[in-house]
């Protein structure tokens, strides 16, 4: 029988010396829906991001995504999922189409089905007429649909997005919302997403999960989560109240740093 879940984690934990990041989480993704994660700064969305990603290794529990585990099969992972980070991932001193045959080339895609697969990405992402134009001319709504357009060349299964529209004005950022919603619609793709934007997490989500201190503490869909806070109630109201009732001082120095430079260099 087919798996399930996109994503299926047990007792996830991480621990960084005596900090626990992230505290046996269970969380399940069902194929073709898109999930928000939603929390704090330092409420350990990133850590959970990077380990089913594979990029860090839980303390203990288990998780499985596109029906491999984590741990065991990290590779069998990797070739199932696409990855767009906060961090820039198009090399602006290459045009568009350049940087999608490098992406071409690191997936292994045979030669004969680079072009045609660049094509058929560039113009599902409204690039065609960019294509041969240098990134670093690109704005920044054009740069986020590009790294979209890198990481799902391969055609993944599930897609993990940092922050997807940190810095756009609405415009490019409705323009995305667009483009996440044609790939679940057109393509089946599962995508989970980190958001501190309540407007696009209501806009996108299906369901999401808010942590708070490592810990999950509410999962459901945006509307019956307005709703059980009662009539009125809006998607900032169930952030404050399910995220940790306050306002949260956190988030470090370097942490800061990243944001303002990814919101500066997509602005």
């Amino acid at each position: 029988m087919p798996d399930r879940f996109a994503i299926d984690t047990s007792e996830l934990t991480r621990q960084f010396g005596n900090l626990t990041a992230v505290d046996h989480i269970a969380l399940r993704v069902p194929y073709g829906e898109i999930f928000g994660l939603l929390g704090a700064n330092g409420a350990g969305k990133s850590t959970v991001i990077k380990m089913l990603t594979t990029l860090l290794s839980p303390t203990s529990g288990t998780a499985d995504v596109g029906g491999f585990d984590i741990i065991r099969s990290p590779a069998d992972v990797r070739r199932r999922i696409g990855y767009v980070s906060q961090l820039l991932s198009a090399d602006g001193a290459l045009t568009g189409y350049e940087n999608l045959r490098l992406s071409a080339k690191l997936y292994d895609i045979p030669a004969t089905e680079r072009k045609e697969r660049i094509e058929n990405a560039l113009e599902f992402m409204s690039l065609v007429d960019s294509a041969d134009k240098l990134v670093r001319t690109y704005s920044g709504g054009m740069i986020r649909r590009l790294e979209l357009a890198q990481a799902m060349l391969h055609r993944p299964a599930i897609l993990f997005l940092d922050e997807p529209t940190i810095g756009l004005d609405p415009v490019a950022r409705h323009t995305v919302w667009d483009r996440l919603i044609d790939l679940r619609r057109n393509h089946g793709m599962t995508v989970l997403i980190t958001t501190h934007d309540m407007e696009e997490a209501e806009a996108l989500c299906d369901n999401l999960a808010i942590l708070h201190r490592g810990k999950i503490s509410v999962v459901g869909k945006p509307a019956e989560l307005r709703a059980g806070l009662g009539e009125g109630a809006n998607m900032d109201d169930v952030f404050v109240h399910y995220a940790g009732g306050s306002i949260q001082e956190s988030g470090t120095f370097r942490e800061i740093v990243q944001n303002r430079r990814t919101a500066h260099r997509l602005g």
